[in-house]
């Protein structure tokens, strides 16, 4: 971005709505504080921004004032003058090699200093941390080319600080490499700004660090799951020439990369992606060579595979039906661009992406950009028990639970736990941003939006856990709201699509009646295009043409009325 296209975007009329942001450095902020504003103005397209930045050289200062405000966010940019004057190009204290010693010591308690404060700040929202990214002064004797003692020195105490608050809850430490790859440390510094006006940076080195910023404090929201080909994608050759043993993912075979690629999906797996194939292949065979005991990736890592001689789109619509996802949450690989051409016309929403089979440095690319796509924070119990969960799900509807019927859910011998969930329960905030299926008005949440909402007065939330017969789910739903005048009023409810059909639904709100001790429950429904299984849902207590109103009020005798049977072993904690 440019700085008069920052300009441009900060120039256009802003909603009602304002979120306030912190930049906190030592130096002049300047453009860095325009290009801020810019992308956070896109990244909150609908919404105004402001950015408080604090006074210039007094970094720890300005953390500590900010932590005792309500902001959305802060950006705390850290530059070596910042730990100690003497580092700064604005300084003429003087370097002589006697004083090394003190400047390291000097930065090591500045450090600690920063760090205390940091903790306090991530109390108060979340905050991104930028180390320097700026090469230190010619401070030591040696030539260019041998790392001075003190510049290690410093170096490993920058490293352990940095590992230190990474540990903090709501601090998140901006990727050094990340940065480096989109503004190369020799295109970084302006000098004559700096001595000018106490700006250190370059419009090209402010863009990339104000980007990146603004991605690490408010990250996409990861996709769900990754569709790959087989034939020169997973492996490398083609199986129905090749055989079973022909096909190869191996230094020995020139096919390395493909196991570079194997190894990223396992990991991503792991992690709690879902993992699928789609491959115009004999299903037998295909059945085979998954069995190879050198394969990367193990099979139980994989479902549903779908490999038949039919068109591939189609083979993708049964994969998301038996994931129960969107298509827009899905990545699709292929080394076939007519494949991902069909497959993207089928579904436009859905990212496909070439995989260059003979460029081994592009493929390298693409498992950055996987990584990228389906990065996330923390991998949870429920990330594990995900593909496990479908598994059972897919075991759970071919046993007859699609018609739901009472017999059925008798014998699943069901256990459902509510929990009384903290403001900064992390799998709740991560059960609302992603869930779209059943989300009772779609609204997203920054963590400090979060963090308001539950301090409501009379305000509660409950996490939901559920297993059966078929295997664990884990927390697959939250609702809460608040208490007001004898009302309940319910503003937050989603449930994980692993969940539907056991009956879940009809439990939370019994559990919520019980609960609140209300007469009756008003829900601030929004329907929209994806929340389709919820609009169903309502339809049992309510006529289906006041779904498209909105807000729906629900009383204790209609819920008792319509409320099926229910089978579950029910568990309450707090």
């Amino acid at each position: 971005m440019r700085l008069a296209e920052a300009l441009q975007i900060l120039g256009k009329p802003a909603g009602a709505q304002q979120r306030d942001f912190h930049l906190l450095c030592g130096f002049e902020p300047l453009h860095l504080a325009t290009f801020l504003k810019a992308y956070l103005r896109l990244r909150f397209p609908n919404d105004a921004v402001s950015l408080q930045t604090g006074l210039y050289g007094d970094l720890e200062g300005n953390i500590q004032r900010a932590a005792q405000k309500n902001a959305e966010g802060a950006i705390v940019v850290i530059e070596w003058g910042d730990l100690d004057q003497r580092l700064s190009f604005r300084n003429s204290s003087g370097w002589a090699a006697q004083t090394l010693d003190d400047i390291a010591g000097q930065a090591h308690e500045k450090c600690a200093r920063i760090e205390t404060l940091l903790a306090a700040l991530a109390q108060a929202m979340p905050a991104a941390v930028i180390a320097p990214t700026l090469a230190l002064p010619p401070i030591t004797y040696l030539p260019p080319a041998q790392t001075s003692t003190f510049e290690l020195r410093l170096q490993a105490l920058l490293i352990d600080f940095l590992q230190r608050i990474s540990k903090y809850q709501g601090i998140k430490v901006l990727n050094a490499s990340t940065l480096a790859i989109s503004s190369p440390p020799s295109a970084r510094h302006d000098v004559k700004t700096e001595l000018v006006t106490g700006f250190p940076y370059t419009l090209t080195h402010t863009d990339a660090l104000a980007q990146l910023s603004v991605s690490c404090l408010f990250p996409a929201a990861p996709k769900k799951g990754l569709i790959t080909d087989l034939d020169q994608t997973l492996w490398k050759g083609i199986l129905g020439d090749a055989g079973v043993h022909g096909i190869s993912w191996s230094l020995e075979d020139k096919s390395q990369a493909h196991a570079l690629y194997q190894q990223l999906l396992a990991s991503l797996a792991e992690s709690g992606v879902l993992i699928a194939i789609a491959s115009k292949n004999d299903p037998k065979i295909v059945e085979m060579a998954l069995q190879r005991a050198d394969l990367l990736i193990q099979p139980s890592q994989i479902f549903p595979v779908e490999a038949s001689w039919g068109i591939k789109s189609e083979a993708i619509a049964r994969i998301l039906k038996a994931w129960n996802v969107d298509a827009d949450s899905v990545v699709f690989v292929d080394d076939s661009p007519m494949e991902l051409a069909e497959v993207s016309e089928k579904f436009p929403a859905m990212e496909c992406l070439p995989f260059p089979s003979s460029d081994p440095a592009a493929i390298v690319a693409l498992l950055q950009l996987l990584r990228h796509r389906f990065g996330k924070e923390t991998i949870r119990e429920e990330d594990r028990l995900r593909l496990e969960s479908l598994r059972a799900a897919s075991e759970f509807h071919q046993n007859g639970a699609a018609e739901a019927s009472p017999d059925f859910l008798s014998r699943l011998e069901a256990k459902i736990t509510f929990d009384a969930a903290s403001a900064d329960e992390a799998r709740a905030l991560e059960l609302v941003n992603k869930t779209n299926q059943f989300n009772l008005n779609g609204i997203r949440y920054t963590e400090a939006e979060w963090k308001v909402l539950q301090n409501r007065p009379g305000a509660f939330l409950t996490t939901v856990s559920y297993k059966d017969r078929f295997g664990p789910l884990g927390r697959i739903a939250v609702f809460g709201g608040y208490l007001k005048d004898e009302q309940c009023i319910v503003d937050i409810w989603v449930m994980s699509c692993r969940a539907f059909s056991r009956q879940i639904e009809f439990q939370s709100l019994k559990q919520l009646f019980a609960k609140s001790q209300a007469s009756s429950v008003r829900f601030l429904f929004k329907p929209n295009e994806r929340n389709g299984p919820l609009q169903t849902f309502f339809a049992h207590f309510f006529p289906v043409e006041f779904l498209s109103e909105g807000e729906l009020t629900l009383t204790s005798e209609a819920f008792e009325k319509s409320c099926p049977a229910l089978f579950q072993e029910v568990i309450e904690n707090g």
